[in-house]
């Protein structure tokens, strides 16, 4: 018979072979091991993803109940103010706690208003116009107030956190205006009223 043992396999080690067998088991066991820690980590940061979400969207409820739960102390002031609405011939004292009543309802509903951070914009006659914060209805002549300045107030705007909501609809002073003003000023006095602020230039 004839020996069919390649040269090859007899110089083999059986000691190496064996060790280099034990180093592929432990290959292989580690590589498992990190699968399952890699699909751990993954269904954990899924989770915390749907927790951030979900404390997200409890968040954005509960602004939303508390921004409500303000509104209602105010819903409840205008309701008694309505009912306790004086008649056409009542006397002038039930008329007048009728206006404070409705008065302090409005104060009301501004401080529940700046408590969830809505704030109004409301510029006063003379504020420099900004296009962020304002819209400009219409233009109007004016003597005591700049060119592009706000006149008046048409409808208060409401900013949310620096965000507007809705601007404040204006009426600005037309362009040329503000003479009034002008004359006001100690500096405003015209050229030919300084000395050497006319020049005959007849010859």
């Amino acid at each position: 018979m004839t020996d069919e043992t390649t040269p090859a396999e007899d110089n083999i080690d059986p000691v190496l072979a064996d060790a280099a067998t034990e180093e592929l088991e432990t290959l292989r066991a580690e590589n498992a091991a990190l699968k399952d820690q890699a699909l751990r980590y993954a269904a954990e940061a899924e989770n915390t993803r749907r927790r951030a979400e979900r404390e997200a969207n409890d968040a954005r409820a509960y602004a939303i109940q508390k921004f409500a739960r303000d509104l209602l102390g105010v819903a409840d002031n205008l309701s008694r103010a309505m009912a306790a609405a004086p008649a056409e011939d009542a006397d002038p004292n039930a008329v007048k706690n009728f206006v404070l009543g409705v008065q302090m309802t409005e104060k009301e509903l501004q401080a529940a208003f700046e408590r969830n951070g809505l704030k109004k914009v409301d510029p006063a006659r003379g504020d420099k116009f900004d296009p962020h914060l304002h819209q400009a209805m219409m233009e109007q002549p004016a003597d005591d107030v700049a060119g592009g300045a706000v006149l008046q107030t048409m409808q208060s705007g409401y900013e949310l956190f620096g965000r507007i909501v809705r601007p404040a609809m204006v009426v600005v002073a037309a362009k040329g205006s503000g003479q009034a003003a002008a004359a006001q000023q100690p500096y405003a006095a015209n050229d030919e009223d300084e000395p050497g602020g006319s020049v005959d230039t007849r010859a």
